[in-house]
């Protein structure tokens, strides 16, 4: 209506990068449990072309924290623009739709560390309530 992309349509996508993302760390299906932090922080105008980079910060006995960022690209020129950032929450399912364990998450630099300590406190902060 106003020329840009429907804000759904863009959490559809941040929903599948997160899933794709989660599955590769997992090896096995997952589900969304929660999004998060989703923050639109300009408009995306129809006919952008749109990529979004998701990586894993944390994982629990079952559960991962995926960071997904998003950003437009003008097609042509390369112009690229952070136009949104979303934490999801993903479950591993065994093939009875259970949770099921995940591997450990190998913390490399320092930004991994500092991604799974951010990762941490938000979890203890909704655990608390």
């Amino acid at each position: 209506m106003h020329g840009t992309v429907f804000g759904g349509k863009v959490l559809q996508m941040v929903d599948k990068a997160a899933s794709v993302c989660a599955m590769r760390h997992a090896g096995k299906p997952v589900v969304t449990v929660a999004m998060e932090r989703v923050e639109f922080l300009v408009p995306i105008r129809v006919g952008t072309f749109l990529i979004a980079n998701a990586r894993v910060n944390h994982t629990g006995r079952t559960s991962m924290e995926i960071g997904v960022e998003v950003y437009a690209e003008d097609m042509p020129g390369g112009r690229r623009v952070h136009t949104n950032s979303c934490l999801v929450t993903m479950v591993a399912v065994d093939a009875d739709g259970r949770p099921s364990s995940v591997p450990p998450l190998l913390l490399e630099t320092p930004e991994d560390k500092e991604r799974w300590a951010g990762a941490e406190l938000r979890r203890k902060a909704r655990l608390k309530g």
